[in-house]
């Protein structure tokens, strides 16, 4: 409601200053009604033009009257005016005889629009890269060899083949298969573009293994690398899995590639690590093309008036990563330096939280909520279910047969309604789950499709736009739980469908009305932890109104950042850091408490309220929303040497040197740098991320502290991802030795009369070189500290490194399992300083979204005590929220002990209905009458 979605449009002029800009938008002509077109599908039936389909990046063809795809928001058709035979020649209007609404406006017109905004933000996104450039890789030329994207759409489900592999060059499938990595970047010579573009390895290892799984006979498959950049959260896990599956990866750069016999498959040429030049044939060589900055991105930048660096980003700072060069203009994703989706998310939601701080004071003023119908009244009604069977595009149907599943649903008792759809969760789709909700008068509804963890509030929003209660809804996960699984087994898969759905239909014949509890939110926020990453949570949250809490365990703000000299893009860390800590600590709305630590967690999103010690005293706090930023530590190395002498420390302590022994360091001759020293092991197997940056930008310090001084780096791999690889550029040129090793054969260090020394096995020379060392510095692995007692207070989750977890990687990156709780910083996973700002940002925004309100409300699905209840308090124990207690109730004269359960503070997690002995305590939604109907329903087959 509170979006205004202009399709078609461009800005091309941007006047004023922050808090009141005004921006000119020219919105070109649609030439469809968007309120009168139903997006039935006539019109590009009809159509008899057909050209390449930009979505399927060319690899299969649409009309000149079109959408995208099946999930197009909005939903509605759009003429191509360059491809339509009326707007060209004159001849033909075949859309507008058939659409049954008179949608067709061949006399639309340009318009310019203009609007009156405080902020911008600008997300134009990013251009894969063309190629073409590489004539020795026969792109354009040779059919059998295609870009990443491509390859992407001939997997997907709603691509070109419906998500069935086969070659271009003749439509077989292909059996061995090769990934040429770095296409397009860290490259000075063809592209120019000498930047990584950070997701290529990551979608060239996921290509793999979704080829793995649509490959049941088996496939050969070959990544070509030169560095593997799996650094992000669980990109390592990836990795060494995708390994174990069989995948073969060559540290090698293929220097041209041929046509096989009859121009069918490839034929690769590389150099081999043992130097010998090799021949391979493929079936088929997948260019992993890296990102570009827009096509629009030097107008949009012009029009705009902010700055681009020499690869058409947008210039930023370190320590504000999405501000751009003129106040009030943020930026996000792909246009500020390329990134993955969790990433572009985060910074999405930073750049709203910096672009809201110059309307705080208009904040409200223009919001509309949402308006439902009456909702209807379906008690004593017979059920009356409809049953929506998702095809998903070919993720379902590709192995369940829906349409046997359909006829199977309208024999399940008490069905009076069941559709096949192809997107279920599509906007028409939702239009037509209501329409057939009111024209038929059902009361209950299943949906057959994916799980609900992310579409169960889609679905349930549209009943209540039906006018149905939204807990008359149950889904069956035929997609996550079933095809996905069962993708070799098409009959036992559509077996277990039924099974599925039978299940479901009992079920929610048994569904009844739930009303959502509403509870008034405490507009204050507790941020815990005091780094960077907190400071920054709290000044946002602060910024916009909401009185803070920041609790920091130490005695000075700050964290690790004391320790830090420069971020990577050379701005000195310690006067941002003093700037910042002046900033919260005379900050009105923020409280400070040092020597802190929170000691009790109690409530939910809305309402929590937690015991906090400090220094010896005890304060308690409500608030309404928590920011987590424990942060992480350096691992104290219990390798190569560590502790035998003054001349071997960690990456942190070498820049404590830099900072109070420059003298002495400049006078070295010789320093090494060990990489992954406890990362990228079995007891830690993640990379740290930053390390790879860190140990290059000090060999740089080095370098131009003295010139001859001998400086090597001893790398598995270099992730200098982004446009940090300049700084593998600059070391390289000058004069910083680099030499891999691997994790067979690491580094020996041994101390002489003194000396450290560092032996490595050079991996050209394939023998060993020793090194003297004046400082052997070790980038020891970031690890977390102890999250323990926050996830015990607020039951939220951790993975197996003890990083804490967001909600969902790529739709949820900053939000905690738990409501009402956000995540940022290292304590989410190791990242650099402008990032965790970012992910601060991000924090802050989320949670000034919750915190805005005055009330809110809260899942239905609670526990509530029967007459069977007894008083046993067995329910008690086990309550992981101390939602539930004893209490003593009086009744026909005599006392007794009775359950009382808190709904403000149950999740609903069932473990009370579990443990009761004797049904004292159910579930809403939930009970034991429904639980058993399932149970009866499966057993039935």
């Amino acid at each position: 409601m509170n979006v205004e979605l202009l399709t078609l449009s461009e800005v091309i002029d941007v006047s004023g200053e922050e808090g009141d800009f005004t921006v000119r938008v020219r919105k070109s002509p649609r030439y469809v009604d968007m309120e009168k077109c139903i997006a039935c599908g006539l019109c590009t039936e009809k159509c008899p033009k057909k050209v390449n389909d930009e979505y399927n990046a060319g690899l299969g063809k649409r009309k000149a009257i079109f959408i995208k795809y099946g999930q197009t928001v909005p939903l509605k058709y759009a003429i191509d005016p360059e491809s339509c035979l009326y707007l060209t020649r004159g001849k033909c209007k075949a859309c507008e005889k058939f659409c049954p609404t008179g949608a067709i406006r061949f006399d639309d017109r340009e318009e310019i629009v203009t609007l009156n905004v405080g902020s911008l933000i600008l997300a134009p996104g990013y251009k894969p890269y063309d190629p073409s450039a590489y004539d020795t890789f026969g792109y354009g030329v040779i059919p059998d060899v295609v870009t990443g994207i491509e390859y992407e759409r001939l997997l997907s489900a709603s691509g070109p083949h419906m998500g069935h592999l086969v070659k271009p060059s003749n439509g077989r499938e292909p059996r061995k298969i090769a990934w040429i990595q770095c296409v397009g970047s860290r490259d000075l010579h063809r592209s120019g573009n000498s930047y990584c573009s950070s997701v290529c390895c990551m979608y060239a290892i996921k290509q793999t293994l979704v080829t793995a799984e649509h490959m049941p006979g088996g496939v050969e498959q070959a990544i070509f690398y030169m560095d593997i950049r799996s650094c992000g959260k669980e990109f390592e896990r990836y990795y060494e899995g995708a390994k174990a599956r069989g995948i073969r990866f060559v540290r090698a750069r293929p220097h041209s590639i041929e046509p096989g016999p009859n121009n069918i498959g490839v034929r690769l040429s590389y150099i081999d690590a043992e130097g010998r030049s090799v021949l391979e044939d493929f079936d088929l060589a997948v260019l992993s093309v890296g990102m570009e900055a827009s096509r629009d991105a030097e107008s949009l930048a012009a029009t705009a008036g902010i700055e681009l660096d020499d690869h058409r980003f947008s210039v930023t700072r370190s320590f504000d990563p999405v501000a751009s060069s003129r106040k009030g203009i943020y930026v996000a994703g792909s246009f500020r330096s390329p990134k993955a989706i969790p990433r572009a998310v985060t910074e999405a939601s930073a750049a709203a939280a910096d672009a809201s701080r110059a309307l705080v004071l208009a904040k409200g003023s223009l919001t509309r909520e949402k308006t439902y119908p009456p909702e209807r009244d379906v008690t004593g009604e017979e059920p009356r279910i409809g049953v929506f069977v998702c095809s998903c595009g070919i993720n379902i149907a590709s192995v369940v047969d829906v349409q046997e599943l359909a006829a199977y649903a309208r024999t399940l008792p008490h069905v009076v309604m069941v559709e096949n759809n192809l997107f279920t969760c599509s906007t028409d789709t939702q239009d037509l789950i209501a329409d057939k909700i009111r024209h038929h008068g059902l009361n209950r509804i299943v949906v057959a499709a994916c799980t609900p963890r992310t579409h169960e509030p889609l679905f349930q929003d549209t009943l209540r736009e039906a006018g149905l209660n939204p807990y008359l809804l149950e889904m069956a996960n035929i997609r996550n739980q079933n095809s996905w699984v069962h993708q070799r087994d098409p009959v036992n898969a559509t077996l277990k469908a039924k099974d599925q759905v039978r299940m479901a239909v009992a079920r929610v014949a048994l569904n009844m009305p739930l009303n959502r509890l509403k509870v008034g939110v405490v507009r204050r926020a507790l941020v815990v932890g005091g780094g960077i990453t907190g400071m920054t949570a709290a000044l946002g949250l602060a910024d916009q109104g909401h009185e803070t809490v920041l609790l920091e365990q130490g005695e000075r703000l700050g964290g690790n950042a004391w320790k830090l000299n420069e971020t990577w893009r050379g701005r000195a860390v310690r006067p941002l850091l003093e700037d910042l800590i002046r900033k919260v600590e005379t900050h009105p709305g923020i409280t400070v408490l040092k020597g802190a630590g929170l000691k009790s967690a109690q409530g939910s999103v809305g309402n929590f309220t937690s015991e906090i010690q400090v220094n010896g005293t005890t304060r308690t706090v409500q608030y309404g929303a928590a920011v987590i930023a424990t942060g992480a530590h350096e691992w104290t190395p219990d390798i190569y040497g560590y502790g035998e002498s003054l001349r071997i420390m960690t990456s942190l302590e070498f820049e404590v040197a830099l900072q109070e022994r420059e003298r002495e360091v400049r006078a070295a001759e010789s320093v090494v740098f060990i990489q992954c020293v406890g990362s990228r092991e079995p007891q830690r197997p993640y990379c740290s991320r930053v390390c790879c940056t860190h140990s290059i930008q000090n060999a740089l310090t080095l370098k131009a502290m003295n010139p001859d001084m001998q400086v090597t780096i001893l790398t598995r791999d270099v992730r200098t991802y982004g446009e940090r690889e300049e700084l593998y550029l600059k070391a390289r040129r000058e004069g910083v030795i680099f030499a891999r090793f691997g994790l067979e054969s690491k580094p020996q260090v041994s101390i002489e009369a003194g000396r450290v020394f560092v032996t490595v096995v050079d991996s050209i020379l394939e023998r060993p070189i020793k090194l003297p060392a004046d400082y052997l510095v070790l980038a020891s692995a970031i690890v977390p500290n102890d999250n323990q007692a926050i996830v015990e207070l607020f039951k939220c989750g951790q993975n197996e490194d003890g990083f804490l977890n967001e909600a969902h990687p790529k739709l949820r990156p900053v939000d905690m399992s738990v409501d009402g709780l956000f995540v940022a910083g290292l304590c989410n996973y190791p990242k650099p300083v402008d990032e965790a700002i970012a992910q601060a940002k991000a924090a802050a925004s989320r949670a000034n979204v919750l915190l805005s309100r005055e009330a809110m409300s809260l899942d239905a699905v609670k526990s509530f005590v029967t007459e069977k209840c007894d008083g046993c308090a067995l329910c008690v124990d086990v309550c992981p929220y101390r939602a539930i207690r004893l209490m003593e109730v009086s009744s026909n004269g005599s006392k007794h002990k009775r359950i009382e359960v808190q709904t403000s503070l149950c999740k609903g997690c069932g473990l009370c209905e579990a443990t009761c002995p004797k049904g004292g305590v159910d579930v809403l939604g939930f009970t034991l009458e429904q639980l058993r109907a399932q149970v009866d329903a499966v057993l039935e087959a």
